[in-house]
């Protein structure tokens, strides 16, 4: 059977915007020629809907644009995605066989995520319908567990409509079970996802359709829209190509960068440069997403700050061809101290004043902008946010944490693969000892166990979900892991407060994982 696959970026909350692209995309010769058509989960309004699944008003608009597909598709068939009302039952996420004018089947999703069971109703899960000689399975990514080798209606081909949120592990871990699926089954598979952002979420694409034999006879791209139809009959294979895992990371993150600017109808961006890692990694994705033309960095000297930190940043703006700004700060922490002499009296400078300083560094790039129009990038990465290693409207002010889901070492990781080729970050960016520079020598390991050692600890407890016993029976010392478990506990407060993150973990702050806040 030959299936036209559509891997494609959805507009959230915009029915009317994606009928124009999915009528578009019928027309073309690949889908005329194919006997089905099939679109990603949820083609009509996006994922996730969150509160708006609620409102009648997206409901009837998604309704009107599913009626307009249904009277244009004489002589087609096609699989669509939408949130639909049921009788008797309520709001489910569907999926709607649309062939010659009329719907021929409604698939109604199962397995909720804990976000859907607040607006939709459990549905009935994967349906099999005969189409064309064929029996096919038609589900959700997340209820084709119930496919088994015992199922009733053994299928010829199974469609696996997702709408799969982003992780470095999602992309590996789909291809797995899709394989299984088909060995156990003995059955042809399509499995067709979006590509694209929706804030936080990243959707990768990756579509791929596989006979019977398991062979795999397309591979779609990854974070591109793409569409291609395919004979399940065939019997040869493509070759698999994986692509590492920083990779599929650095990809994600410049896609949502750009999906994030360009869904908020917004083209400019500033950051503050601070001649470290996690600044120069930031901008220099941001320079691949928005261009350098758009992307505006801001350096901020103190009398702590060394000559290097600002050749360094200096360099990698250079390097990225990017305009920027160098604004002391050293005049506006004199002043400000000064202001609060009265207040503070004699007490000896501690962190407050360090504090100040990252105050005053967020006081600055907010105001470019505002001016400007700029939306300030966040540079804060996951260590430091687990450890709460940073200052509460200061550095942890932004539009959007870039690096916020990724660890420090991570945040290496990443930086020497963009510099694969040739420098981009300067390498003593990545070389020299991270520092906040808010006092006279200061480094992170003064308040920081070395990274390597503190990711592995947060890995286990954040990914792993392992308590502080069971970290310590791994081989850790006992003090150490009560304190940076101590320290995640108790900054539970500050992370609700940081700025959206782009997600590419399993296990991603405020979205993943919630916990109470004391």
């Amino acid at each position: 059977m030959n299936i036209h696959i559509v891997q494609h970026n959805v507009s959230t909350n915009n029915p009317e915007e994606n009928l124009k692209w999915i009528m578009s995309e019928l027309e073309t010769q690949g889908s005329r020629e194919a006997l089905l058509t099939v679109f990603p989960a949820c083609t009509l309004c996006g994922y996730p809907l969150f509160g708006s699944a609620a409102y009648a008003d997206i409901q009837k608009r998604s309704q009107a644009a599913l009626q307009q597909l249904v009277d244009m598709s004489e002589h087609r068939a096609f699989l669509v995605g939408l949130p639909l009302q049921i009788q008797d039952k309520g709001l489910c996420n569907a999926i709607v066989f649309v062939q010659n004018c009329a719907i021929r089947a409604i698939v109604t999703k199962k397995y909720l995520a804990p976000d859907e069971q607040k607006y939709f109703v459990r549905g009935e899960g994967v349906q099999t319908i005969n189409f064309q000689g064929q029996q096919i399975a038609i589900g959700f990514y997340e209820d084709l567990k119930e496919l088994t080798k015992g199922h009733a209606e053994q299928p010829d081909i199974i469609i696996c409509c997702g709408c799969n949120i982003f992780d470095y592990n999602k992309p590996y871990s789909i291809r797995y079970r899709m394989h299984k699926i088909v060995e156990n089954l003995n059955a042809s598979l399509v499995f067709v996802n979006r590509t694209g952002g929706e804030g936080s979420f990243l959707y990768a694409g990756g579509s791929m359709a596989m006979n019977a034999a398991g062979s795999l006879l397309s591979q779609f791209p990854y974070f591109e829209e793409f569409s291609q139809s395919v004979d399940l009959q065939l019997i040869g294979s493509i070759e698999d190509e994986k692509p590492e895992a920083v990779e599929l990371v650095y990809k994600a993150l410049v896609m949502g960068l750009r999906e994030y600017f360009a869904k908020n109808r917004q083209s400019r961006a500033v950051l503050g440069l601070s001649g470290g890692i996690d600044s120069a990694l930031v901008c220099a994705l941001a320079v691949a997403a928005l261009g350098p033309e758009n992307v505006h960095g801001i350096l901020m000297p103190s009398q702590y700050s060394t000559d290097h930190s600002v050749k360094d940043a200096e360099d990698l703006a250079n390097n990225l061809g990017i305009k920027y700004d160098i604004v002391p700060i050293k005049d506006c922490f004199d002043a400000l101290r000064k202001t609060m002499k009265p207040v503070f009296g004699e007490r000896a400078e501690d962190v407050t004043e360090e504090n100040m300083q990252a105050r005053i560094r967020g006081t600055i790039l907010m105001s470019y902008s505002n001016k400007f129009g700029a939306l300030t990038l966040n540079t804060t990465n996951k260590s430091e946010a687990a450890m709460g290693y940073g200052t509460l409207y200061g550095d942890s002010c932004g539009a959007l944490s870039v690096i916020g889901d990724l660890y420090k070492t991570e945040v290496y990781q990443l930086s020497e693969w963009i510099n694969r080729e040739r420098e981009i970050i300067p390498w003593n960016s990545i070389r020299k000892a991270p520092s906040a520079e808010l006092r006279p020598g200061q480094k992170d390991s003064d308040s920081l166990p070395d990274y390597a050692l503190l990711d592995t600890i947060l890995n286990l407890h954040i990914e792993e979900q392992l308590s502080s016993e069971e970290i310590v029976e791994e081989g850790y010392d006992a003090e150490l892991v009560g304190e940076v478990l101590r320290k995640v506990r108790i900054n539970e407060w500050k992370r609700l407060q940081f700025a959206p993150q782009l997600k590419v973990s399993p296990m991603t702050f405020g979205l993943d994982r919630r916990v109470p806040i004391s």
